[in-house]
């Protein structure tokens, strides 16, 4: 399967938590699958919940939301952006688009076995359901059925 064949993993990682992990597995030297796409953020709280399903229609197949969770230096992060991803996940039912697609992971600064953990289990998540197009096709060609 080539780059282009595999599924899209989008990472929103806190420059305080998931991206400064990402930085400690490079330093490491060790791999994760190169379909990962790493976007380093101040807090995911800025991120509307409709920035999700924007990301799902232009084809990323799966996203996790990595912060430093409780451990965050901004106190609105961890129960903000709760309810955002909760927020998310009634929009992505609504559209159809199955919700293991997003993740939200605590993820410290040195926590390179969590890091690869949640990728390569997201890496087969997302194997095994497919690309997000094929869930987007599936329920427009059910709704167009249903008021056909």
């Amino acid at each position: 399967m080539t780059q282009s064949q595999q599924p899209k993993i989008l990472i929103l990682g806190t420059l305080s938590g998931g991206y400064a992990g990402a930085d400690s597995t490079g330093q490491s030297h060790l791999e994760y699958p190169p379909n990962t796409y790493i976007l380093p953020v101040m807090s995911p709280v800025m991120f509307p919940p409709e920035f999700y399903i924007r990301s799902f229609e232009r084809g990323i197949d799966g996203i996790i939301v990595m912060y430093s969770g409780t451990d965050s230096p901004y106190k609105v992060e961890a129960e903000g952006t709760a309810k955002l991803i909760n927020s998310a996940y009634a929009l992505m039912k609504e559209r159809g688009i199955d919700i293991r697609r997003l993740r939200l992971a605590a993820i410290c600064t040195v926590c390179v076995k969590p890091f690869l953990k949640e990728v390569n289990q997201m890496n087969d998540l997302l194997k095994g359901i497919g690309f997000v197009k094929d869930e987007l096709i599936a329920r427009a060609s059910a709704m167009e059925a249903a008021h056909g």
